[in-house]
C-alpha cells in the first residue's frame, strides 16, 4: 500500500477535515509518514483565511510540487483552482495533481485512486457534505472535534472563506449528538466548531444553537465542551439563553467573539451587521454573570477607509474591554472580495497601527500602566 504525507493548516474545522482525511485513508490501509521525501502521495490541506496564510499556501504548493503526485484540499481549490494548477505545473511540469474541495472530503479515496493511475481530477462542487460519522484519526487524543455546520449567513466584504464554503448549511442534531457520543468513548473534551456557531440552524429563521447545546449537555457522561467562534450579530438574539448555557459546569468558560473594528463606520463597510454597542452588551452581560469567562476577540487593522479616528476608536474599545486574548490581523485584500476593489491604506501605515495595537494589548495582558 502507498505511503502518504499530509500537511494541515487553518481553523479547527479544517484541522478536523485533516483528521477525517487521515482516518478514511488509514482504514483503507494507507500509511502516513512524517517526511514528504518518502511519500508516494503528498497532500496539503489548505487555508486561505488571511493574506499571509494564503501566501504560505502558495509557497508550500511550489515546494511540494517537486514530488510526482500532489493532492490539494481545503478552501483553496474552491476559489483558486486554476492558480493552484498553474503554480504546481510551473514548479514541476510532470506533476500529477488532484484537487478536492471543502465539500468533498469523503471522496479523498477517489482522488487517491485517480492520481495513482496518473490521472488528474477535480472534485469540487457546491453540494453540501455532512462531516459527521466519518472515520477520523484524532490529532489530540483526548479532544474530539465536531463540526455543527458549514458556511455562514454573513457577507463580510473582506472574507474569501464565504466564497469557498458558501451559505449556511446546518448539520442534523441527531448526527451531531451521535458524533459526540462516539468521540466520548475515547475523549473527555469536545470542541464544537463552524464558521459561526451562533448561527446554527438560522437558515430556518432562528438559531437552534441553544436547543442543540441543551441536548449535548444532557449527555450522561463527564466531559467538557469548548464552543468555538460566534459572531456578535448571530449571538445577540440568543444572548440570555447562551449565558445560562455557559453556567453549566460542563462548559469551558471561553467566548470567542470577533469584533474586527471599534468603529461603527468601518463595521458597516465590512458588512458585519452589528454595532459596537451590541458587542459591548454581549461582553458586559457575560462578564457580569460569568466572572471567570475568558474573552477572545479579533481585530482587522487597516481596513480600506479606516481613518486615524476609526483606529483610535479601536484602541479605545480594547482599552475598555481588556480582552484576555486578542488576535490582530493586518488587512490583506483577498481575491474576489468586495474589499479587494476598495481604495487601500498604505502598507506602512497599516504596519504602524498593528504595532500600536499590539503594544497596547501587551500592556493590558501584563498589567502594565
Amino acid at each position: 500500500m502507498f505511503n502518504i504525507y499530509i500537511e494541515n493548516y487553518g481553523c479547527t474545522a479544517n484541522q478536523n477535515n485533516g483528521e477525517i482525511i487521515r482516518g478514511i485513508l488509514e482504514r483503507q490501509g494507507f500509511t502516513f509518514i512524517p517526511k514528504p521525501e518518502l511519500a508516494d502521495i503528498v497532500i496539503i490541506n489548505t487555508c486561505i483565511v488571511k493574506g499571509p496564510t494564503r501566501q504560505k499556501m502558495i509557497f508550500r504548493i511550489k515546494e511540494l510540487a517537486k514530488f510526482p503526485r500532489l493532492i490539494v484540499t481545503g478552501c483553496m481549490p474552491d476559489v483558486e483552482r486554476q492558480r493552484i494548477k498553474r503554480i504546481a505545473k510551473q514548479a514541476n511540469p510532470d506533476i500529477k495533481i488532484a484537487l478536492v474541495g471543502t465539500k468533498h472530503i469523503h471522496e479523498i479515496t477517489k482522488a487517491i485512486k485517480a492520481i495513482m493511475e496518473n490521472k488528474e481530477v477535480e472534485i469540487i462542487s457546491r453540494e453540501n457534505e455532512i462531516k459527521l460519522g466519518l472515520p477520523k484519526t484524532l490529532k489530540r487524543k483526548n479532544i474530539g472535534i465536531t463540526q455543527i455546520s458549514e458556511g455562514c449567513l454573513g457577507n463580510c466584504s473582506y472574507c474569501i472563506v464565504k466564497l469557498a464554503k458558501g451559505s449556511l448549511f446546518s448539520y442534523p442534531q441527531e448526527k451531531i449528538l451521535k458524533n459526540i457520543e462516539n468521540d466520548l468513548l475515547s475523549c473527555n473534551e469536545i470542541w464544537l466548531t463552524s464558521q459561526d456557531n451562533a448561527a446554527y440552524g438560522s437558515e430556518t429563521g432562528k438559531s437552534k444553537l441553544p436547543e442543540l447545546m441543551k441536548k449535548i449537555l444532557s449527555i450522561k457522561k463527564k466531559f467538557k465542551i469548548r464552543l468555538g467562534m460566534m459572531n456578535p450579530s448571530s449571538l445577540l438574539p440568543i444572548l440570555d439563553e447562551m449565558i445560562e448555557i455557559y453556567k453549566n459546569e460542563k462548559m469551558i468558560k471561553f467566548l470567542h467573539i470577533p469584533v474586527q473594528s471599534g468603529s461603527d463606520r468601518i463595521l458597516k463597510k465590512m458588512n458585519r451587521n452589528y454595532k459596537i454597542k451590541d458587542f459591548l452588551l454581549i461582553v458586559d452581560k457575560f462578564r457580569e454573570q460569568i466572572p471567570r469567562i475568558i474573552i477572545s476577540t479579533d481585530i482587522i487593522v487597516g481596513f480600506p477607509g479606516e481613518t486615524e479616528e476609526d483606529f483610535n476608536k479601536t484602541l479605545s474599545l480594547i482599552r475598555k474591554i481588556k480582552p484576555d486574548i486578542l488576535n490582530i490581523s493586518r488587512f490583506w485584500p483577498m481575491p474576489g472580495t468586495l474589499a479587494e476593489k476598495m481604495e487601500q491604506i498604505p502598507v506602512e501605515e497599516c504596519k504602524k497601527r498593528v504595532v500600536k495595537l499590539t503594544n497596547l494589548y501587551k500592556k493590558i495582558k501584563y498589567n502594565e500602566k
